[in-house]
């Protein structure tokens, strides 16, 4: 059976549907899986989303996906986060890529195993341990999977741990902007625009974008990621075109976003979509996108992705009814400690 670390992979489910002369009839359900409770599996289909009660399902499992990205289709995307998410410290091995943000998040302070290090395999990783070391920070690596297969067998070898998988997940923006209407005027559950802050303008939905976050915003992503040392500035603004998303209500913040366009101008990458627990389950967090997706489109991406752990469902299943779907994995795996 399919366990949480399924949800956002492709599964096929064969469910009892029916008993003909005393043998069961079954119908097979293939697509990706989105939600997995105590009482039900739900899959999206090409022809629609699916939900099989549990007590119908005779098998369920994962399997490959329709069609594996290429290497190159790889590199390019993981090139576009990085350009989406700078580490202020930077180093090369070869192609390789090293970061470090004074330990600020997982991705912008690892390493980057994609093209040739320039060396043997086994010396690039000596490489990137003392890299790390001569940083002061344990030594992580993000393997994107199946391109750094090679990479992680190494790293089991040496006895690296595994952090939970993230997914990142793709979509065409036409996609992304059609399963996210804009909302009417007065619309319910709105809240109503108010004045632009920090040099930004509020769009129908009372969702601003601005060309730097104000220290509400600041204050709700620090509380998210465990506070904003110097280096976490630089990941979050160093970037030529973004916006940050701020969304108020009766004068509070309540919903923030941030949106990039990297990767010579394709791709929209969103991140930090956060709405306070108060405010959740009104919609909040599609206006948001909604209105980041409308500023990436009008600057000529034509792709939105977003990365998220495997194992956050209720992220994964929001994700999924915006018509993202996985175009790839990683692994962030962490050095043994010393000794």
């Amino acid at each position: 059976m399919l366990r949480q670390q399924d949800v956002g992979h492709r599964i096929v489910v064969r469910r009892i549907v029916g008993i003909r002369e005393g043998r069961p009839l079954f119908s097979d359900a293939l697509g990706e899986l989105v939600e997995l409770n105590e009482t039900h599996i739900t899959l999206a289909t090409d022809q629609g989303r699916v939900e099989v009660p549990r007590n119908e399902v005779h098998r369920a499992k994962r399997v490959p996906p329709a069609r594996r990205p290429t290497a190159g289709a790889v590199i390019a995307l993981e090139l576009a986060a990085d350009e989406a998410w700078p580490a202020p410290v930077r180093g090369r091995l070869g192609d390789w890529l090293l970061r470090s943000a004074a330990g600020w998040t997982g991705r912008a302070n690892t390493a980057l195993p994609i093209g040739d290090p320039d060396r043997p395999l086994s010396a690039a990783v000596d490489a990137v341990e003392r890299w790390y070391a001569d940083q002061g920070q344990p030594a992580m690596v993000n393997t994107p999977l199946p391109l750094a297969a090679p990479v992680g067998a190494e790293l089991d070898a040496r006895g690296w741990g595994t952090r939970p998988p993230t997914l990142v997940q793709t979509v065409a923006i036409s996609r992304l902007r059609t399963e996210l209407p804009a909302p009417a005027p007065g619309q319910a559950d709105l809240p109503t625009p108010e004045p632009g802050r920090n040099g930004s303008a509020p769009d129908p939905a009372g969702v601003e974008l601005a060309t730097a976050p104000s220290a509400e915003w600041l204050a709700i992503a620090a509380g998210r990621k465990g506070g904003l040392p110097d280096a976490a500035r630089h990941v979050l603004t160093a970037v030529d075109q973004l916006r940050f998303a701020h969304l108020y209500v009766d004068g509070t913040l309540v919903a923030v976003g941030r949106g990039t366009v990297t990767g010579q101008g394709r791709w929209l990458g969103l991140s930090l979509v956060e709405v306070l627990p108060g405010f959740r389950g009104r919609g909040l967090a599609r206006q948001v996108i909604r209105a980041l997706a409308d500023w990436a489109a009008d600057s000529g991406a034509t792709d939105a992705f977003l990365q998220v752990e495997q194992r956050n469902t209720p992220a994964v299943t929001l994700y999924r009814s915006l018509g993202f779907t996985t175009h790839h994995t990683y692994l962030t795996r962490v050095a043994p400690p010393e000794g």
